[in-house]
């Protein structure tokens, strides 16, 4: 297995999003220390890469003939070691997360659990879109709790990330077929503008991040009701990459700006990363 087939896998293109949902967590708990942020980063990152893995590893047979460019059916990688490989990362998470707290460790199942029910289900069930959500949300609660307080404002953060990734990953599921059969659905990436806003306290810099979202939100839009040939898979990169900056309103709204500005930076970085290693 090369370096590129191990990044191709992990999709690692949308890690500093991973990131900017851990200092967030942080924040919204009120305590946004640098250790707690970056041990619970590396576990996300963990629960992550090994998450995209089992993917590609469940798909296998699909991927043969809707994404015949995926690692496995090019004959890059074995299917039996990538499932050995996205369990073992699962299991480092878990354990590294158990180091921060027993309920940071159990959040860390729980997220285990949401990912590899979404491997193994999203081919065959409508409730895809909110299982993936599910894994978001759970980034957010092991943050919370690796910073020692699983409070008001981290739930409804994570409750309006869960309907933001649940709208984009309805969009995803239509990339294969390059094509979005019902725009309804996508209605749910109201709830995590409106909630973002309410969090701006009207500040200039919270704003202008949420001006900035909002943006993105619209351009993907504009893309997939568009529906010209690679415009479901582009709208859907750029959601992906929009994670980071509703990310960074909240962070700015909890008074983190420099935070924050960190948040946005890692909007723009996984842009960019995206066209070095497809980020879906």
């Amino acid at each position: 297995m090369t370096f590129q087939t191990f990044l191709k896998l992990g999709r690692v293109s949308n890690l500093p999003t991973v990131w900017t949902n851990a200092i967030a967590g942080a924040v919204l708990a009120g305590s946004p220390g640098f250790v707690v942020i970056l041990i619970a980063g590396i576990a996300l990152t963990l629960f992550y890469v090994g998450g995209m893995w089992l993917n590609d590893a469940f798909d296998a047979e699909i991927d043969t003939h809707e994404r015949a460019n995926r690692p496995i059916p090019m004959g890059e990688i074995a299917a039996n070691t990538v499932f050995a490989g996205g369990f073992a990362m699962l299991a480092l998470g878990i354990i590294l997360a158990f180091t921060l707290g027993i309920a940071v460790g159990i959040a860390g199942i729980c997220l285990a659990i949401a990912v590899v029910l979404y491997d193994w289900l999203h081919k065959r069930t409508v409730l895809s879109p909110v299982i993936m959500g599910t894994t978001r949300f759970l980034c957010y609660v092991l943050a919370a709790l690796a910073a020692g307080a699983l409070v008001g404002s981290v739930l409804l953060g994570a409750l309006g990330l869960l309907a933001y990734t649940a709208g984009l990953t309805y969009a995803a599921k239509q990339e294969a077929y390059d094509r979005l059969d019902r725009a309804w659905p996508l209605a749910v990436l109201a709830l995590p503008l409106i909630y973002a806003l309410t969090q701006t306290s009207a500040q200039l810099v919270p704003l202008l991040i949420w001006a900035g979202l909002v943006a993105v939100v619209l351009m993907a839009l504009r893309l997939l009701f568009r529906r010209n040939r690679g415009d479901v898979p582009k709208a859907v990169v750029t959601m992906i990459a929009g994670m980071s900056l509703y990310d960074a309103v909240l962070i700015a709204g909890a008074g983190q700006i420099i935070l924050a500005l960190l948040a946005v930076a890692a909007f723009g970085l996984t842009l960019y990363l995206q066209k070095l290693v497809a980020g879906t």
